[in-house]
């Protein structure tokens, strides 16, 4: 039997990321998985809630983890986002090398009468899950209709491997995520029938955090992505990160209406490619809601 974990959506998922959430369930379903959503779940504490006090944030993300163990019984959850998966991480590693910061939290909770975190919680990404559950061997058995050599960028931006020291299962050798050159969305995509082109951004800082208050700025580095992709021969730049996918998305066509440069390259989430690779309809997954439309690729590659 797979494991059953808890599922964390966050915020972005219920809002610009909402075609990761329907794709991301839909894709769970079709591979026979089990997750159950987090119940009365709360914001990580995102960018805000750091500026306010960092202990806040630590809070607010060991809260989530809380529900799922104390109340629902769960020992890992699983979040979708590069910026809940950082924040629920940082919050495990915190509380598990500072006594100070594990004593300030639990005793928040109690005041707040929430659960009160202990330490027996696991955070994964989407990535790591269906990695450890079914790997790039399991995944292929699982295909139904290939992506017929679709060529992708994998872009996994600079949360999901930063800053190390959090993610202590990474760089482990053999068949573990690589902080440094990360591979899991590679290797299931391969699996499902893509061509994974080199591409050396596929860390680099898409500039999400900076789209307010400096948007020339968050342009010009999701402009950098998209060319580099470009250059790298890639149809598809795949994102595993709403935040991301939505900057790249929106800076795409800021670039062409503000700078005049046009970049081609589509933007679709890994949970819709995977899906897609499984048979599922491109409106099961969500792929009409995106701002970047791919329809017209995916049918002459025949995925669609």
């Amino acid at each position: 039997m797979p494991n059953k974990v808890a599922y964390y959506p966050g915020c972005a998922l219920e809002g610009s990321g909402g075609p990761y959430d329907k794709s991301t369930k839909a894709l769970v379903k079709a591979l026979g998985l089990e997750m159950e959503e987090v119940s009365d779940w709360s914001c990580c504490g995102a960018m805000e809630a750091k500026n306010v006090h960092p202990m806040l944030q630590t809070y607010m993300s060991s809260r989530v983890m809380a529900i799922a163990a104390e109340q629902q019984g769960y020992d890992t959850v699983m979040a979708p986002c590069n910026g809940c998966y950082h924040n629920l991480k940082k919050a495990e590693y915190e509380t598990a090398t500072d006594d100070e910061t594990m004593e300030t939290v639990q005793d928040l909770a109690k005041k707040s009468d929430d659960p009160v975190y202990n330490g027996d919680v696991r955070t994964v990404h989407a990535l790591e899950w269906f990695m450890e559950e079914l790997g790039p061997e399991g995944m292929k058995e699982k295909i139904k209709k290939s992506l017929n050599g679709i060529k992708i960028a994998n872009y996994y931006g600079c949360m999901y491997t930063r800053p190390r020291q959090i993610f202590p299962e990474k760089d482990q050798g053999s068949g573990s995520e690589s902080s440094y050159r990360p591979h899991f969305m590679d290797d299931l995509l391969e699996a499902a029938g893509a061509v994974n082109v080199e591409y050396p951004l596929k860390t680099a800082c898409c500039g999400g955090a900076h789209t307010l208050s400096d948007a020339d700025t968050s342009t010009q580095l999701v402009l950098n992505l998209l060319q580099a992709a470009e250059d790298s021969g890639a149809e598809v730049i795949a994102t595993e990160c709403p935040t991301c996918h939505s900057g790249l998305e929106m800076h795409q066509i800021r670039a062409e209406k503000e700078f005049g440069i046009e970049t081609n390259v589509k933007i679709i989430y890994f949970t819709q490619l995977l899906g897609l690779a499984m048979g599922l309809s491109p409106r099961k997954l969500g792929i009409h809601e995106n701002i970047s439309d791919s329809m017209d690729l995916l049918k002459e590659k025949g995925v669609a």
